[in-house]
């Protein structure tokens, strides 16, 4: 038993030392690297790269898919919530407030519900709250598979994407509306 213990404490511990393809950004599809554990990574010009296709089912309007390149040209803020998640539940009214000053100007707020295994819950939780902007209803967090390394389990999380949908800031943090005003009013200003 000891010696089954010992194999997997070096097993996991050399995983977590690799240094395979995945752990460095390369080429023009976003991969997710965290250097030194920061919670807040912000992306310059030359250094954003695209995310890819991401769609789901509408949390709210079931049959209906959402898609990310339905908001071409527009700022994009993605937030990973789930209804089980304090942090999240706060958060929410603030992403809120987001949408809100700047629907209609370029800038749409969306949600992806990740491990919320019952569909009613999280439904139930936009509703009482007052969330309009839309959001994937997203158990498993298949929607996430091709964001390459990126942390599932960091939640809630948000991804700001510029208007050409390139990671400009990710924040593993819950966030109140003032921590994204000033990046999407720099995004909103770039040609």
């Amino acid at each position: 038993m000891k010696r089954l213990a010992l194999l997997l404490v070096a097993a996991f511990a050399v995983a977590g030392c690799s240094t395979g393809s995945d752990a460095v950004a390369t080429g023009t599809d976003f991969n997710f690297v965290s250097p030194g554990g920061q919670t807040d990574l912000t992306y310059e010009g030359d250094e954003r790269q695209q995310i890819p296709e991401m769609r789901g089912d509408s949390l709210m309007e079931e049959g209906k898919r959402i898609t990310l390149s339905s908001y071409k040209g527009k700022v994009v803020v993605i937030n990973i919530w789930g209804a089980w998640c304090p942090p999240c539940r706060v958060e929410a009214p603030q992403l809120q407030k987001v949408h809100e000053a700047y629907e209609g100007k370029g800038v749409q707020v969306l949600g992806i519900d990740f491990k919320d295994f019952d569909r009613q819950q999280p439904a139930d939780f936009m509703r009482d709250t007052g969330l309009t902007y839309p959001s994937l209803y997203d158990p498993s967090g298949r929607s996430l598979l091709p964001l390459k390394g990126y942390p599932k389990a960091a939640v809630p999380s948000t991804i700001v994407l510029d208007k050409q949908h390139r990671v400009a800031a990710i924040f593993l943090r819950d966030l109140l509306a003032e921590d994204l005003t000033p990046l999407i009013d720099r995004l909103l200003a770039e040609k």
